[in-house]
């Protein structure tokens, strides 16, 4: 393996929750229905015709999500989550880097995880996008409990919940690619979530790939560099800060 898979690589699994309003927009933009995407102009229209299903729709979003419903005969009050917009990949270059079927296979396994935590049943669409940057996947499922209860809160949980789903994805993506490590959690760091748009303009552009590159050949750089070297630079430097922190009292 070569590029960005002798760097640090993170598997990125990130949920959007939906309500009703947004799914017909998002059923357009996954399934590549719209004329243009200003929104991301890391679509390559040339290449749309490579995206492909795991788990096609039998027919729009919305019918999918409503069909599910009805069927659980469940109560849905006006700010419900009905939907929730999965996206499945990894740290820029990563799923890119891997031989085509090792692709397929990393998206099958985390298809796989997906089913296992929410239910085969609940997720209608899994689509893996080709045509942009970063390859990745969609997935889109209704969040009923098994009690057929309408309740995104009981299957995605609070922050902590969210941080073991976190823990869980990683361990089961790395068992099989054990260069995916796992980001830190956002309870630590604090971090504000981001749509999964905002997260792709930032994370997916040029200039972030190209400074990720410069910060990854810094840090296989310092690896080698010899650990009595690493320490003594590492103690001056704190040595250096505690000394301005005194001189600013």
């Amino acid at each position: 393996m070569k590029g960005w898979i002798d760097s640090m690589a993170y598997a990125i699994l990130r949920m959007t929750k939906q309500k009703g309003g947004n799914i017909g927009a998002l059923d357009k933009h996954h399934e590549r229905e719209k004329e243009a995407y200003q929104s991301n102009p890391d679509i390559d229209p040339a290449r749309t015709h490579l995206n492909h299903h795991l788990k096609a729709p039998q027919g729009r979003y919305y019918y999918e999500v409503q069909r599910r419903i009805e069927a659980a005969h469940c109560r849905v009050r006006s700010d419900s989550v009905k939907m929730v917009d999965v996206y499945i990949g990894a740290s820029p270059g990563f799923v890119k880097e891997l031989p085509a079927e090792e692709q397929l296979e990393f998206f099958r396994h985390a298809l796989a995880f997906m089913e296992r935590k929410v239910g085969a049943d609940n997720i209608f669409v899994a689509l893996v996008h080709e045509d942009e940057t970063n390859p990745h996947m969609h997935l889109c499922f209704v969040p009923l409990a098994p009690d057929k209860r309408l309740s995104a809160k009981e299957i995605l949980g609070n922050r902590k919940d969210m941080c073991r789903w976190q823990d869980e994805y990683h361990a089961h993506m790395s068992a099989r690619w054990p260069d995916l490590e796992r980001g830190e959690p956002a309870v630590e760091t604090k971090r504000k979530h981001q749509p999964v748009q905002e997260y792709k303009r930032t994370h997916q552009s040029p200039e972030f790939i190209e400074l990720w590159q410069q910060h990854e050949r810094l840090r296989r750089r310092w690896r080698r560099v010899p650990y009595e070297i690493r320490k003594d630079i590492v103690d001056r430097e704190l040595a250096r800060k505690q000394e301005r922190s005194m001189d600013a009292r």
